[in-house]
């Protein structure tokens, strides 16, 4: 089983309460799951993190721990997470209340990891969750791996922050913490002016991964939208998804400064 290497611990905070799923040693990351949950694809970043050092922490806020990411499950957990106050999926300018529980996560692992901060890593429908949890200082290398809230063609532009947190991350940004983003081009969950709004508002500070879609020379598909989990083949390093892969844990083991194994 995917899971068998990690211990779970359910965590309460503000309400709400949480299993998380604890392996590895080292600075901790916390890596939030896709759709339809904590799938065999998503263990395995989790696992390329804690083979590089790293301690992760990854909650388990919707669907079946371990299970496959079926396109079934996934319309099934969508239909039921969407409507959850907790995660505003079609709120426009507005901060996710799940964010305040994942800070204080974030505070949980730092304090038992130790070193110079966390990372936190966002999938899809929580991809842009680390963007908000960069309010705390301690949060020094999110990943928005192809953010797709808020939901809704009314929402493209929109950066799933209200324009207060926006404040404070720019801040942040200006002071030297730089966000790392990833999506596939024609991935219509994560449209090209959702980027170009983070562009817009932190500037050099939001480093852009771009892949482009379709492209037939690597099988990547027009539906492509998995950038670090589904969509990476292991046994080709130089496709484009694996050299992201490749390059979130680069991002992350040098903010956090791991050490070289």
């Amino acid at each position: 089983m995917p899971l068998d290497q990690y211990r779970i611990e359910p965590f309460d905070h503000d309400g709400l309460s949480y299993d998380v799923y604890w392996r590895g040693s080292g600075p901790g990351v916390v890596v939030m799951a896709e759709m339809p949950g904590i799938t065999p694809e998503v263990v395995a970043f989790a696992d390329a993190c804690v083979e590089r050092g790293m301690t992760v922490a990854m909650p388990s806020m919707f669907g079946t721990p371990g299970a496959p990411g079926t396109t079934a499950r996934a319309l099934a957990v969508i239909a039921r997470t969407c409507i959850r106050k907790e995660f505003g999926a079609f709120a426009r300018k507005a901060d996710r209340p799940v964010t305040v529980w994942l800070r204080a996560l974030a505070a949980e692992l730092h304090h038992r990891a130790g070193g110079p901060g966390v990372g936190a890593v966002g999938m899809c429908f929580t991809g842009g969750f680390a963007l908000a949890m960069m309010v705390d200082d301690i949060v020094v290398a999110p990943v928005l791996s192809q953010p797709s809230l808020p939901l809704g063609p009314k929402g493209k532009a929109d950066i799933g922050v209200s324009d207060e947190t926006l404040q404070v991350v720019r801040s942040r940004v200006d002071a030297g913490c730089q966000v790392l983003g990833l999506r596939f081009t024609g991935d219509s969950f994560v449209p090209e002016e959702r980027f170009e709004s983070l562009k817009k508002a932190l500037g050099d500070g939001f480093v852009a991964v771009e892949i482009p879609s379709p492209d037939p020379t690597w099988n990547i598909g027009s539906k492509a939208h998995s950038v670090i989990t589904t969509e990476v083949v292991p046994e080709q390093p130089d496709h484009p998804a694996t050299r992201a892969l490749a390059h979130v844990v680069d991002f992350l083991s040098a903010k956090l400064e791991v050490a070289a194994n």
